[in-house]
């Protein structure tokens, strides 16, 4: 990857959000969504990021578009941090960095047609000021996502859960971006539906030059579609390699213990489950060592105090722990 260009350049992303006091004269506490995360995205490749629920991944896909400000840390674009843009610049970089989210239904307007949807952003945008110009534009990018003439004058409701989401990935389209954050687009989706939507995105990406940060809680999802992955819990990246590396040779305790919940292909293969005990810990109040310190098997004392930075063990496996502290 190292001879790729860096699209996007996440450095000690950190995002807290203060929960407002239960009784009078208490102070607010700060639950801690992301914790110093950094990452290169490249040009053209898709970044799988999975990991429990509430472990951070949606709120990384929001920072990176903008829909939360980062409490520290930077995100650059072109060689600016985007949290330093000013309001022109900043719409300028919602054209190049869209999103599309995981509920299909109520990220639609009820009220518009599919083909009104798809023009919308092109208005906002001032991309295509001519009326006749934006119809056969979002006619070109329904009929790209695999809808037809038939389909422009419905509204969300007379689609199927698929269908929606193709509108959705149209209107990403719309403004021609760099980037696409994919939070979790298919898990709301039936098993059928979904091999067709991520087949489209390949198809689109190869296509277009897309970049992808795929969001998933799917581990199968995420290896049919990744180029990289980056395993997150509890607002941290504990692992990061590309797709093939994290399954054929998982590093971290963590990354260990959720690949192992996969059923294996044949009936005759054996697999250790790795089961972690314990509850997994509360991101709100003082963060202290290493995340998964009280549920790891192979915690040591070290754990328990400092919190192990993402280090490189070598082609480009990178993995946040103190066993590898001297490889």
């Amino acid at each position: 990857m190292s001879d790729k260009k860096v699209i996007l350049k996440v450095r000690n992303l950190t995002k807290e959000f203060k929960i407002r006091a239960q009784k009078f004269g208490e102070q607010p506490q700060i639950l801690h969504a992301l914790t110093d995360v950094s990452v290169d995205i490249y040009e053209g490749e898709t970044l799988g990021i999975i990991g429990e629920s509430g472990c951070g991944k949606s709120t990384f896909g929001k920072c990176l578009v903008q829909l939360h400000k980062a409490t520290a840390g930077s995100v650059e674009y072109n060689g600016r941090n985007i949290f330093e843009l000013k309001k022109e610049e900043l719409k300028n970089l919602k054209r190049d960095i869209q999103m599309v989210f995981q509920d299909p239904f109520s990220s639609l307007d009820p009220r518009m047609t599919a083909g009104k949807l798809v023009e919308e952003p092109m208005i906002v945008h001032k991309v295509v000021t001519d009326k006749a110009e934006r119809s056969r534009k979002a006619l070109e990018l329904l009929q790209t996502v695999g809808l037809d003439v038939q389909h422009v004058h419905r509204y969300p409701h007379e689609f199927s859960g698929g269908q929606r989401q193709r509108i959705n990935v149209a209107r990403a389209l719309a403004l021609n971006p760099k980037l696409i954050v994919c939070d979790e687009p298919v898990s709301a989706l039936d098993v059928s539906i979904q091999a067709q939507v991520l087949n489209l995105f390949n198809q689109l990406q190869n296509e277009y030059n897309l970049t992808y940060v795929f969001i998933s809680h799917d581990l199968s999802v995420i290896k049919h579609i990744s180029d990289r992955i980056a395993i997150m819990y509890l607002g941290r990246i504990v692992e990061l390699c590309d797709a093939n590396s994290i399954y054929e040779n998982p590093l971290h305790p963590y990354t260990q213990a959720l690949l192992s919940a996969i059923p294996p292909e044949s009936p005759f293969e054996k697999r250790e489950r790795i089961v972690l005990s314990g509850e997994i810990p509360s991101p709100i109040g003082e963060q202290k060592g290493c995340p998964l310190a009280k549920r790891c098997p192979k915690c040591m004392e070290r754990c328990k105090t400092d919190a192990p930075q993402l280090k490189d063990v070598g082609d480009g496996h990178r993995v946040a722990c103190f066993l590898f502290d001297d490889k």
